[in-house]
């Protein structure tokens, strides 16, 4: 695999994002690696929980940018590639294992919804976590509109999507967005000790557990009503407007606060 790590050792897989360059940007080739890994995993009843983390001092920097301004897709196009990503995490978000994120440094936009298809989110106190897609003319996806404000409550939820502001580590523990903190060199042994404890426990109790507590709300309606708006998004003079001025490093226009 080319953009990121997986290994399997007593009985917990370890899933780490790995693109330097762009702070582990969840590009086309990263997600179909994800994918496979996450199928592999449903397959895979010796698993028994999953952690998910970030190299290079980062979680993920949220969608690849460049890929998306030079994809030219339509309207359609961009429904399709939104329900291609949603197959893999949906498949997570239901995964009847424990799924843990220990996240360090950025989890912005798209890292931020993978992060929050976890049960459990570990971070570091230099983890930063943003909902920022309103900064280039777009609605949340990869799953916040279902994650996000089954955490944080609907008005708390709003507010982080329509500011796109950056929450901090101590911030995110209070809002119940990070469980708990944990100095970067222990990070990932902590996670990984959290998820070993689930070699143990009944796989049946576990699964019930998940599926009882998803009960609550529709998912696939949520990801339908998400591929739905991202796809009118996409297609707007807004979001191709931030974009370039993005890649032209140049401020965004919107800003929070104003």
């Amino acid at each position: 695999m080319q953009t990121i790590h997986y290994e399997v050792r007593d009985q917990v897989a370890t899933l780490t994002l790995d693109q330097a360059a762009t702070r582990n940007a969840l590009s086309p080739a990263m997600r179909e690696e994800v994918a496979e890994v996450v199928h592999s995993i449903k397959q895979d009843r010796h698993i028994r929980a999953l952690v998910i983390t970030g190299a290079n001092g980062h979680f993920c920097s949220g969608g690849d940018l460049r890929n998306i301004a030079t994809a030219g897709l339509d309207n359609q196009g961009w429904r399709d590639r939104l329900h291609s990503l949603h197959h893999w995490l949906q498949d997570l978000i239901t995964l009847d294992r424990p799924v843990i994120a220990a996240v360090d440094g950025a989890a912005y936009g798209a890292g931020l919804g993978l992060a929050l298809a976890a049960d459990f989110v570990i971070a570091t106190p230099r983890a930063r976590f943003c909902v920022s897609f309103l900064k280039v003319g777009l609605v949340p996806d990869c799953g916040i509109f279902y994650t996000l404000p089954r955490i944080v409550g609907p008005q708390r939820a709003k507010e982080l999507m329509l500011s796109a502001r950056e929450v901090g580590a101590e911030e995110a523990l209070r809002l119940g967005i990070a469980m708990e903190l944990q100095p970067p060199e222990q990070l990932l042994a902590r996670a990984q000790a959290m998820a070993a404890s689930f070699v143990q426990a009944s796989p049946m109790a576990v699964s019930l557990v998940k599926r009882t507590v998803a009960a609550g709300s529709d998912l696939a309606t949520q990801l339908e009503l998400e591929a739905n708006a991202q796809a009118l998004a996409m297609g707007t003079q807004a979001h191709r407007e931030a974009v370039q001025a993005f890649l032209d490093k140049q401020p965004a226009r919107f800003q929070w606060p104003a």
